[in-house]
């Protein structure tokens, strides 16, 4: 056994070495989502104890444990005390192989809405500096239009930061560049309208104006709700669509990360039915508790279709997103949908900012200042709000303050908190059906300078019942 073990260890290594540049942990992740994805490691295998895989790869246990615990959350392997951690079945995986519209800009005062990301931050002397460079031998013919899809450089890049960031399996020529995330879902809605679905499933609270976009194609849009594990994928079984929107990451506005058992659940009920699950991948880049859990694309790239945007990285003045389609869907959501693209010079500067490691370094530096900010907005509602439950803090922008007000509804505190100069949003206003969150305050802390939290939570203390 200890020999196998060692085999299977050795085998890893290689395929370790065959990844893309970067820190070790990300490495050995992707090796093994490439083994499990391509049939090296069927479902059931058991992997190589964590001692001898550190040993044999010369890394620390801990590499290979947070790995271990990270496939798991991921829905790649699953793990029981005494049995060690074996592969899991992935539904609808490959044979083996020979921007997002925000609220309103904050009026004056102290901003505590979602939706924003620190826009004092925004790396204006890099980002000019990456268009110069990209622009600066540009023929005269390429300041036109620009290509169907997206700049083939930008589409490269964001192929290889997907892979590597995200543990998405696709292909530049799988990516189709937009203006963010509501752009891309209304492409796949018409697309799927021309291929004759009727109906959109959409998380229940979720994004209002994502809801009313899917509307405005012609789809009817069902609600499902979502409880503490992420979305019901019984109650979207029961609804009888085959397409759905779900943010695994960091969900909107419950702040909840879909459970590896509701990940597995949902990719079997597109296996299923032949659906198609568009993955928000909402937040995805900021994760404080450990490393974040990898796109749903990756385990089923035929049945998943990944959106992301700027909106909440750098800004949304720009105006760039993506989206990785199934090869068949790729067609119909750049042709059948007409829309603006964005313009080719943002285009190229993007591709230069992720190329040359500009965009990984801000999101390092950003992931630090929102872990202290969010880290001073959880110790000043404990000091102001003391005994009262938080949710959602283990990632992204938003907090999620349930039973704000009690046995009531949350809307009187947010008009009274704008009245005191804080703006802030209530759970309610983002629900159809789902109404155990209609006392519930959503606390965004993306626009919010460090320094001005504790006076924010003070005057919205002022103002709770």
């Amino acid at each position: 056994m200890a020999g196998n073990q060692s085999n299977t260890a050795w085998d890893l290594l290689l395929d370790v070495e065959a990844q893309p540049p970067g820190a070790r942990h990300a490495r050995l992740a992707a090796a093994f989502r490439t083994a499990i994805r391509g049939g090296v490691l069927p479902p059931g295998s058991l992997l190589p104890p964590s001692r001898l895989l550190a040993a044999d790869l010369g890394c620390s246990r801990w590499t290979v444990t947070e790995v271990y615990q990270q496939l798991v959350a991921e829905g790649y392997a699953h793990a029981r005390v005494g049995s060690g951690t074996r592969v899991a079945t992935l539904s609808g995986a490959s044979p083996p192989q020979e921007p997002e519209p925000a609220p309103p800009p904050a009026a004056a005062g102290l901003d505590l809405a979602p939706g924003l990301p620190d826009l004092r931050a925004f790396p204006v002397d890099r980002w000019l500096s990456a268009m110069r460079t990209a622009t600066s031998a540009l023929p005269y013919h390429r300041f036109g239009y620009p290509a169907l899809g997206g700049e083939p450089a930008l589409r490269r890049m964001l192929a290889d930061y997907l892979r590597r960031v995200r543990g998405a399996d696709t292909h530049p020529e799988e990516i189709t560049v937009c203006t963010g995330v509501t752009d891309a879902v209304t492409r796949l809605c018409s697309a799927a309208r021309a291929a004759g679905l009727d109906g959109v499933a959409v998380e229940d609270p979720g994004w209002t104006r994502l809801r009313q976009a899917i509307a405005a194609t012609g789809l009817r849009v069902v609600p499902v709700p979502v409880d503490e594990q992420g979305l019901r994928v019984e109650a979207l079984a029961a609804s009888g669509v085959r397409m759905v929107v779900v943010s695994p990451a960091h969900q909107f506005p419950t702040g909840v990360v879909l459970s590896p058992a509701r990940r597995a659940a949902l990719l079997a009920w597109a296996g299923r039915v032949d659906g198609l699950i568009v993955e928000d991948d909402y937040d995805a880049e900021f994760r404080y508790d450990r490393r974040p859990v990898g796109a749903l694309h990756g385990a089923d790239p035929q049945h998943v279709a990944l959106t992301g945007s700027l909106s909440k990285t750098l800004s949304p003045a720009l105006g760039l997103g993506w989206l990785a389609t199934p090869p068949r869907w790729t067609g119909p959501v750049r042709t059948l949908h007409q829309a603006t693209a964005p313009g080719i010079l943002d285009q190229l500067a993007l591709a230069e900012y992720i190329g040359s490691g500009g965009y990984d370094r801000h999101l390092r530096a950003a992931r630090r200042r929102y872990r202290t900010r969010r880290d001073a907005l959880l110790a000043a509602l404990d000091r102001r709000l003391p005994g009262r439950t938080v949710s959602g803090a283990a990632a992204g922008l938003h907090l999620l303050l349930p039973g704000a007000v009690s046995g009531g509804d949350a809307r009187e505190v947010v008009a009274r908190a704008a009245s005191a100069g804080v703006r802030t949003a209530c759970a309610r206003q983002y629900r159809v059906a789902n109404r155990a969150l209609d006392a519930a305050l959503v606390l965004g802390y993306g626009n919010l300078a460090t320094g001005e939290v504790d006076e924010a939570v003070a005057r919205l203390a002022a103002v709770i019942p």
